[in-house]
């Protein structure tokens, strides 16, 4: 079995994780856009590789104890493997290391699969977006989870 590995992603990354975003979305970020992200202070841009290949990829932002799970994706022939659970679980270590009270996220209404993954996590539904996707068109579902309690406990 091949080892998946999840670390802090690279400029050198931004063209194959650009070519993943365009076979995994229909309103994809550009390279340069990723570039962007990968620098940001504000980002956690990580990636996975399976067999030292790209796998997959998820980016956090936050602000103050805020985060915002921002895209996450994961390549056609590596789905099912566990790279994304992967990709969630580092995702939580860095907001837990940041201190973070919760974490938000947008999925298609469509896509049960991410939804799953996610309430696997302790996301909830909290709203609606109409029309908030395009190609095609559809509704995205906001989700949260609490990391922590106002008082500062641990949820």
């Amino acid at each position: 079995m091949c080892e998946l590995t999840v670390r802090p992603a690279a400029e050198e990354d931004a063209a194959a994780l650009a070519d993943m975003e365009r076979a995994c979305f229909s309103d994809p970020w550009s390279e340069n856009s990723i570039i962007y992200e990968i620098k940001n202070p504000s980002a956690i841009f990580l990636c996975a590789r399976l067999g030292g290949e790209l796998a997959g990829y998820a980016v956090m932002t936050h602000v103050l104890d805020e985060g915002s799970i921002d895209n996450i994706a994961v390549a056609e022939r590596f789905r099912r493997r566990g790279v994304a659970r992967a990709l969630m679980e580092a995702v939580f270590a860095s907001a837990a290391g940041l201190g973070l009270s919760f974490l938000t996220l947008e999925v298609r209404a469509s896509n049960l699969p991410a939804a799953a993954l996610y309430k696997s996590f302790g996301f909830e539904q909290v709203g609606l977006r109409k029309n908030y996707y395009s190609g095609p068109k559809e509704d995205a579902v906001l989700m949260t989870r609490v990391l922590r309690e106002p008082d500062g406990a641990p949820a």
